[in-house]
């Protein structure tokens, strides 16, 4: 299965695996900006992608930012459908103490290409029963 990756900037790095058997390809910025104490910014990849039949990408944090830094993924997980062409954004924000710089050719964000499925939706009177039925928010226990 092929993954087809456009360069929309000279700068733009595409998208690769670290290490052999890895789930998620490593996503890398072209800008450079700082994200403050508390505040979200949209980082530029400067590519787009074309994904395989049946698939999205789904965007990820990066651990060694969440774990040093406390910089994630704000809507992770991030969808991005087949059809878009777009430039893939990644939305960061910075839950830390310190301002944190984003550098041209940083590891931002990964991405994993999944499989999914198309349902058709059926509106109902009622739904079957189960033992769990609408006990909601914690009710398996801690």
């Amino acid at each position: 299965m092929k993954l087809k990756v456009k360069k929309l900037d000279e700068s733009a790095i595409v998208p690769s695996y670290a290490h052999k058997g890895d789930a998620g390809l490593d996503l890398f910025s072209i800008d450079e900006l700082i994200i403050n104490p508390g505040e979200n910014k949209l980082i530029h990849t400067g590519i787009s992608i074309e994904l395989p039949s049946g698939t999205e990408a789904q965007i990820r944090p990066r651990s060694g930012l969440a774990l040093k830094h406390q910089i994630t993924v704000l809507n992770t997980p991030g969808t991005i459908d087949e059809t878009y062409r777009g430039e893939i954004g990644i939305i960061l924000i910075n839950h830390g103490k310190n301002p944190f710089q984003v550098t041209k050719g940083m590891k931002i964000a990964q991405m994993v290409i999944a499989s999914f499925l198309s349902v058709k939706v059926e509106e109902v009177d009622q739904l079957s029963t189960t033992e769990r039925d609408i006990s909601g928010f914690g009710s398996t226990g801690i």
